[in-house]
């Protein structure tokens, strides 16, 4: 074979190898490798705000709260609109609100036998948040704020309880905190009751008396040694298993001189009960 055949032969060769070779496949050869600047990806990295969500979740519920008085404070516009956008407390959260101040009132009061007068100033500062935060939430489930006799009712039962375990010294100037919430809390079964004898008619004592809130509201009154005597005053007026008050001459609560009706009329309704170890 001449040189020149051996050359040719050589060349062929070479050419198919270059042909079967990958880097000179058509589809590798178009394919662009994309590798990402790391210039680029060390400018990406930097610190940068959370977005607003992320903020919000990493907040816990007093501090949400805080930060949104003190915005509601500083622009009216915005506390009007929270206002008309939050959700309405239901009984059950509002009485576990509630039952928040009550243990911390019963954490501050100290172990052992001591005087009237030191277990007093320990507890005072909780004591005054309860009954001030009692006040003003039962507001919110009256009517007309609250349309449904059932919720008011709900709530009425639940905060009276909390009333009960309230401190119950004996000097007077100790005791005008319980005193003056069981004021309060039978104003506000009164009102509940006339709104709802108002509004239902003859049905109301059918509610009454089909859920057991006329023994719900007495037992609750001889707790509270009688203190509830608007509320009592206003379930005999309206309620109807306990007699008409202008219909004295039928049924036997009007001839009966120990039926609850007529213990009302003569004041002798209830005797003075002391609850809890104050």
């Amino acid at each position: 074979m001449s040189a020149f055949s051996k050359k040719r032969k050589a060349d062929d060769d070479g050419g198919e190898e270059m042909s079967l070779s990958p880097t000179s496949s058509p589809a590798i050869s178009h394919r662009q490798l994309v590798r990402p600047s790391k210039k680029a990806r060390a400018a990406d990295m930097v610190g940068r705000p959370l977005p607003l969500p992320r903020l919000l979740e990493a907040l816990d519920a007093s501090q949400l709260r805080a930060i949104l008085q003190t915005i509601c404070d500083q622009s009216p516009g915005i506390s009007d609109q929270v206002a008309q956008n939050a959700p309405r407390p239901t009984p059950s959260s509002t009485l576990r609100l509630l039952g928040d101040y009550q243990e911390r009132l019963n954490a501050a009061m100290p172990y052992g036998h001591s005087s009237a007068d030191y277990n007093y100033y320990r507890v005072k500062q909780p004591l005054v948040a309860l009954v001030e935060a009692i006040s003003e939430f039962t507001r919110q489930f009256l009517p007309p704020v609250e349309s449904q006799t059932s919720a008011s009712l709900e709530f009425l039962d639940g905060v009276t309880k909390l009333i009960h375990q309230l401190p119950d010294w004996d000097n007077p100037n100790y005791r005008q905190h319980k005193d003056g919430a069981y004021d309060e809390i039978s104003r506000a079964w009164a009102v509940v009751i006339q709104e709802a004898a108002k509004r239902g008619g003859g049905g109301f004592s059918s509610l009454l008396t089909a859920e057991n809130w006329d023994q719900t509201l007495s037992k609750h009154n001889q707790q509270a040694g009688g203190r509830l005597e608007a509320a009592m005053s206003a379930l005999a007026t309206h309620a109807n298993w306990m007699g008409s008050v202008g219909n004295s001459t039928s049924g036997s609560a009007s001839i009966d001189p120990n039926s609850i009706r007529n213990q009302l009329m003569n004041g002798t309704f209830g005797a003075p009960v002391r609850v809890g170890p104050w």
